[in-house]
């Protein structure tokens, strides 16, 4: 007869004989990967036309175009006020006439056509005294395609109340404020390969 210890002790003893077996078998097995429930592609740059290009664009700008203006208010802390983007959209392609200056040589010609046209609509926020206020903001892009990708020529906006309300700015170079910075970033990242489709 075994005595009450005797049985915990071979009860024990079964017991981590069954675990370790289980630890064997759950080790020796390898991991069969799982299938992604979405499949990530890659937006290729290169291979876009305008639209599809712009269009993907602005979806992405609003993250690119905050990271930017985060950037600038880790840079110039004495300015308190910075405008956060909420949404881009409304693309417009019908391009307006551009004089490149008063002399009409070919090549002076073609860099006007190598030149894309686009008008797009951001709405803004910003905190003025513990108060939000929104902003819409009108931006004329210009971008050229080369062999490889696309290219940043310039930009130009202008700001107005939300709803407008009155006429907006007039028209400002703005080919280094924060949004051109965003289309800049994210223009590097697409011709990276980085940018996925959303």
């Amino acid at each position: 007869m075994f005595s009450v210890a005797d049985r915990w002790l071979i009860a024990l003893g079964l017991w981590l004989i069954v675990i370790s077996s289980f630890e064997t078998m759950a080790f020796s097995q390898t991991p069969s990967p799982q299938p992604s429930l979405r499949t990530e592609k890659k937006f290729i740059c290169r291979e876009q036309s305008l639209e599809t290009l712009i269009t993907q664009l602005l979806r992405d700008l609003p993250s690119y175009a905050n990271r930017a203006t985060q950037r600038g208010r880790r840079l110039r802390r004495s300015s308190d006020i910075f405008s956060y983007m909420l949404i881009a959209g409304r693309p417009e392609f019908q391009p307006l006439p551009l004089k490149v200056d008063g002399s009409n040589s070919d090549e002076q010609k073609t860099t006007a056509s190598d030149v894309e046209q686009v008008f797009f609509t951001t709405l803004e926020r910003q905190y003025i005294d513990k108060k939000a206020v929104e902003l819409e903001e009108f931006h004329w892009l210009l971008l050229t395609k080369t062999g490889n990708d696309w290219r940043f020529v310039m930009m130009f906006s202008q700001i107005g109340t939300y709803p407008l309300q009155q006429p907006p700015s007039p028209p400002r170079d703005s080919s280094s404020g924060s949004v051109a910075q965003g289309i800049k970033a994210w223009l590097r990242d697409c011709q990276a390969g980085s940018v996925l489709v959303r």
